[in-house]
């Protein structure tokens, strides 16, 4: 079956027989034009002499990573994987459908949704990765710079042209930096991979403040709109906040302020050494001011050299998000009441997955990729179609994944809201345990990666059952928890507010646990408590972390982060040595 019979069958299925084949004309996002056509057409054309000349011998894999990585194709510890770009996290139901088709067709029936707002496939033939490509140029999907020392896939708030507390859409910037970043000549080979995200809003939804450049767009005191821009964040085996190089950057210099501290980064960044090529370390050893300094002198070099976004082009691409026509509709608030008194699970989810929209009688909806005993980001394709068919059905197309490795529907009515629910219940996607403890960031871990130390995925699922109780979860509140299977922490361990790296501990699995990290706005990195443990001891570690907080907690709105910061570790390492 093609793909497109493939989407033509999912969207006939029976959760909707009415439902279109393609998404509706209404959804807000970039669309590719007749070079984006060409440009990835010669790309997958070069990429399949590659992979055809590596299956010949004619490569070795030595010769063949540089080429795969600028590809998304990676070498894990059983299979080549596929990372997939898409860019700010923005999906249309096409677009899933793809994805559900490919799981099926070139992977074992299920994709993984990263902390780059990005999915990959874990088992693809490399020989099939050509015609994977194919399938997704069909619905303008790639995997171009999802990997290698290039700039990758800018990632934003998941919420964005949705949320009731942004500034501004982000969105359009986002694709600004993507056009203007992808295959640019002088940085498609940095020291090092290079991560930069944008934010609007008065939360940070993004973690922006750890990656090489993070971009808050502001208003001035003359209530014009900016950007502050911060430099050198990131994580790894030294975790770094971002720090503040320019308080105030006019929209029509984003680009060469960017170029500067692009060039400024090629031509002090250390290639004699690995573990010190990110930014982050170039900027500790320059010193923020002297880097900021260069950047200054760079920028002013070529600013106003043809360097900047013409006004047309800017114009041409803040078109395709302008904001979609909202219905106007009375909303049931007694009945909408009514159903959260009747039904505990809908409750929870209104509680904790949905969040406030800008439009009157619409809410932004998070689907949990975390349900009970599940794989943190996995998703089978028939919950893929499902996805894509509730989009058409609720969200005037739109789904958006986030670096939480969930999904979100941005735009559902609430009147509608309590009919999802329960559609997402029969395939088990409507846990309502968004920013609670068992909304875990796991990276793959021990079970696919090549550098792992420790696995990562069982430890997150005994947590989650563990745990698997929603009266108690929801009575320790706001708690964010990730698993990093080694130091390079893709799980982000080190900025959760109880982080866990699995460690090699002669021979045997061991596993440290930090406290007090944040993603957020008030970005934090958290300290290593306590000892280590066993995979069988960390469970009731976790254990013995939330009951110091909540026997230590002044009432039930302080939540774990406030009392840590303001009772610190003792408690908690007083308690942890006693078990250990």
């Amino acid at each position: 079956m093609s793909l497109q019979q493939s989407i033509q069958q999912a969207a006939q299925k029976e959760y909707s027989p009415t439902a279109p084949a393609i998404a509706p004309k209404n959804v807000q996002m970039y669309k590719y034009d007749q070079f984006d056509d060409e440009f990835i057409t010669q790309r997958i054309e070069q990429l399949r002499s590659q992979i055809n000349r590596r299956l010949a011998g004619e490569l070795s894999e030595d010769e063949f990573k540089p080429l795969r990585l600028q590809n998304g194709v990676y070498l894990q510890l059983h299979a080549y994987m596929l990372r997939l770009a898409i860019p700010y996290g923005q999906l249309n139901s096409t677009q899933m459908r793809a994805l559900a088709y490919i799981a099926r067709k070139y992977d074992k029936g299920f994709g993984h949704f990263t902390t780059r707002q990005n999915i990959q496939y874990n088992w693809p033939a490399l020989s099939d990765i050509p015609e994977i490509l194919e399938d997704l140029q069909k619905v303008e999907m790639h995997a171009i710079q999802t990997s290698g020392n290039c700039i990758r896939n800018t990632t934003s708030d998941p919420f964005a042209g949705a949320a009731a507390d942004e500034l501004t859409d982000p969105r359009p910037w986002c694709e600004i930096i993507r056009q203007w970043s992808t295959l640019h000549p002088e940085f498609a080979f940095l020291p090092r991979k290079f991560k930069i995200a944008v934010n609007a809003a008065e939360q940070d939804r993004a973690a922006i403040l750890y990656h090489d450049v993070a971009l808050q767009i502001i208003e001035n005191d003359q209530g014009e709109m900016g950007f502050k821009v911060y430099v050198g964040g990131g994580q790894g085996r030294t975790p770094v906040i971002a720090k503040l190089v320019r308080e105030f950057l006019e929209p029509q210099y984003l680009l060469s302020y960017l170029d500067a501290i692009l060039r400024t980064y090629n031509m002090l960044g250390r290639r004699d050494n690995l573990y010190k090529a990110r930014i982050k370390i170039t900027v500790n050893e320059t010193g923020v001011e002297e880097f900021s300094r260069l950047v200054e002198l760079e920028w002013n070099r070529i600013k106003d050299t043809g360097f900047n976004l013409p006004e047309e082009q800017k114009q041409t691409i803040f078109k395709h998000f302008e904001l979609p026509e909202f219905e106007t509709y009375q909303y049931d608030a007694a009945k909408f009441e009514s159903k959260k008194t009747e039904n505990n699970g809908f409750d929870y989810f209104v509680k904790n997955n949905t969040f406030a929209h800008k439009q009157d009688g619409y809410t932004i909806v998070s689907i949990s990729l975390k349900p009970h005993g599940g794989i943190p980001g996995d998703i089978s394709a028939d919950q893929m179609d499902l996805v894509a068919q509730l989009a058409d059905d609720y969200s005037l197309s739109e789904i958006r994944a986030t670096h939480r490795q969930n999904l979100v529907l941005p735009h559902v009515k609430l009147d509608d809201l309590f009919i999802l629910w329960q559609k997402l219940t029969k395939v088990n996607l409507a846990a309502g345990n968004i920013g609670l403890l068992t909304d875990i960031i796991a990276c793959p871990g021990l079970d696919y990666c090549a550098l792992a130390n420790a696995r990562s995925i069982p430890i997150a699922q005994m947590i989650a059952e563990h745990f698997d109780d929603m009266k108690k979860l929801n009575d320790l509140g706001d708690i964010t928890l990730n698993i990093s299977g080694c130091i390079n922490a893709c799980a982000h361990h080190h900025v959760a507010n109880i982080g866990i790296l699995g460690v090699d501990k002669k021979g045997e699995e061991s596993y440290q646990v930090t406290l007090g990290g944040s993603s957020r706005s008030d970005a934090d990195i958290g300290k290593i408590v306590g000892p280590g443990f066993s995979g069988d001891e960390i469970v009731g570690a976790i254990e013995t972390i939330t009951n110091v907080y909540l026997a230590g907690r002044t009432n039930s709105d302080e939540t774990f982060l406030e009392y840590y910061r303001r009772a610190g570790q003792n408690p908690f390492k007083e308690a942890l040595y006693n078990v250990a």
